[in-house]
């Protein structure tokens, strides 16, 4: 079956809107992290970034404590943080660009362009006995630089898709991306994951791409949580995952 981990980043979103530079506050990421489990979620999804505009230190600690799921922790290849997660320990890291300006993660990760640098992070990670992942746009350049790094994992940046999605034409054309680069990515041996911009309109077109291990979905859950409720929402999307070859 295909995997679902939950992105509570937005979670905490909520909570630095009003408790920014408290030591607590509401709703609370473990909390939410902890219903998501409960509800059947895979895993657990947070970017730890080097702004701490979201998910804080102290929640990445809680979160490897608390939760009995995979800890999935989405990070910039940047030394401060490398050291953070060497001491975390998470199931797997997935390596993101990372830009102060963004709302949110914009574009997929240049491996091409960064295979010595992102090696050594690798390496640092696998030698602690983390995973990696690597969060790519679907082009066969970063696909074959992802093998060469040595990464176990991508993640698929299905932005591009995402928007385009009520466009026929435009739907097509970012799929049959999707598709090649999965099949790329499985005939070197990596494993595949996606995620960006996915919600329960778009997530079953998805189906049409092979070798998907897991979806990351954070946004999407935690808006309609507001309405059915976060275990609620966790399980919608699992009915749609259920209906996935």
């Amino acid at each position: 079956m295909l995997k679902l981990g939950v992105n509570i980043d937005h979670v905490a979103t909520i909570r630095e809107a009003r408790y920014h530079g408290k030591p607590a506050g509401e709703p609370d990421p473990i909390e939410a992290a902890l219903i998501c489990e409960g509800a059947g979620a895979h895993g657990i999804t947070v970017h730890l970034r080097e702004d701490r505009r979201h998910i804080q230190d102290r929640d990445a600690a809680k979160l490897r404590e608390a939760i009995k799921t995979r800890l999935n922790l989405e990070m910039a290849s940047a030394p401060e943080i490398v050291a953070i997660a060497l001491k975390l320990k998470p199931d797997i890291v997935c390596l993101v660009p990372e830009r102060r300006q963004e709302l949110t993660t914009e574009g997929g990760l240049d491996v091409a362009g960064q295979k010595t640098a992102l090696t050594e992070t690798r390496k640092s990670m696998n030698g602690a006995g983390i995973e990696v992942s690597l969060f790519i746009d679907p082009e066969a350049q970063q696909v074959e630089a992802s093998a060469a790094v040595g990464a176990q994992f991508i993640e698929l940046h299905t932005g591009a898709f995402a928007e385009r999605f009520h466009d026929e034409a435009g739907r097509r054309l970012e799929i049959a991306r999707l598709v090649t680069a999965s099949r790329q990515a499985h005939q070197l041996g990596l494993k595949v994951n996606a995620g960006h911009g996915l919600n329960y309109r778009n997530v079953p077109a998805l189906s049409a791409v092979p070798h998907l291990v897991e979806l990351n979905i954070g946004h999407s859950i935690v808006s309609r949580a507001i309405v059915v409720g976060l275990g609620q929402a966790v399980r919608e999307m699992l009915q749609l995952l259920q209906r996935f070859p």
